[in-house]
């Protein structure tokens, strides 16, 4: 990767390299981390984490390790480079959590920032001044176990006219979202269908956002029609019943678990060719 460093004309390249799937490996995990970072890392030292999440911090956090033994004087060096490798996989973004579990402090980040290598998006979030902001990642980065849901998941999946203005997301019960400072419609579940139905897709920036599946949100909409745009209901449902990749069977055992099962026979009848 290819930074300008602020005030210079000239471009530097990485000196300090890792290997990239070492690092893919490594932001990977640490995407799928949803909990507070400081209690993941404690479980990491009463060995309470797979023993193959560890390798994969230990693997890089080695490699730091030789190149700052051989290195000495060019600690902030190699600790930028790290930085804009990492932010290179990670399609141009960096948490502060990505460093933490590499003992890195955050004043590389905060020099970054000055020197409008990159900018802070979210608490904790970075973006480079070279990237596009992707907002749908930056909320679930920032709101670890918001699951994109209703309406708003179709939309990624051509399933409805309706543009998603303010996210729509499904959280357990008791999980806290800011509802008074986000832009957001906010479903709270039980633990027991909280993941029924996860997925993972990728944003038009490449990003990977948890979702719901097809099946799910059309038990979602119809659970939940009383807080939702009736119409666009209704044509959600009827597209996915002429659909061929549709699983009635998936839809079947899902509303069952919802405690819908006889809403959605009712639906299916009125809609189903």
């Amino acid at each position: 990767m290819i930074v300008k460093e602020s005030g210079d004309n000239m471009e530097e390249k990485i000196k300090f390299k890792i290997d990239e799937n070492i690092l893919k490996n490594y932001v990977d995990l640490i995407n799928s981390i949803k909990e507070p970072i400081n209690q993941f890392k404690l479980k990491i030292s009463e060995f309470k984490v797979p023993s193959e999440q560890i390798k994969k911090i230990n693997t890089i956090h080695n490699i730091i390790k030789g190149y700052l033994n051989n290195f000495p004087n060019e600690k902030s060096k190699i600790y930028n480079d790290i930085i804009k490798q990492i932010m290179e996989i990670n399609n141009g973004i960096i948490s502060s959590k990505m460093i933490y579990l590499l003992n890195i402090s955050r004043q590389y980040l905060s020099l970054m920032e000055k020197n409008n290598i990159i900018e802070k998006v979210s608490r904790g979030i970075y973006l480079s001044t070279e990237s596009f902001e992707d907002s749908y990642f930056f909320f679930q980065q920032k709101y670890k176990k918001v699951i994109f849901s209703h309406m708003n998941a179709l939309y990624f999946y051509n399933m409805t006219e309706e543009f998603p203005y303010i996210y729509t997301v499904t959280v357990p019960q008791n999980y806290h979202v800011n509802i008074n400072n986000e832009k957001c419609n906010v479903f709270y579940v039980s633990n027991d269908i909280y993941e029924l139905g996860l997925t993972e897709i990728k944003t038009p920036n490449g990003n990977k956002i948890r979702i719901y599946d097809k099946e799910r949100c059309i038990c979602d909409i119809i659970r939940s029609k009383g807080r939702m745009d009736y119409e666009q209901v209704q044509k959600s449902i009827k597209q996915y019943l002429k659909s061929s990749e549709k699983n009635i069977a998936k839809l079947s055992e899902y509303s069952k678990k919802m405690g819908i099962h006889d809403k959605l026979i009712e639906i299916i009848g009125k809609y189903y060719d």
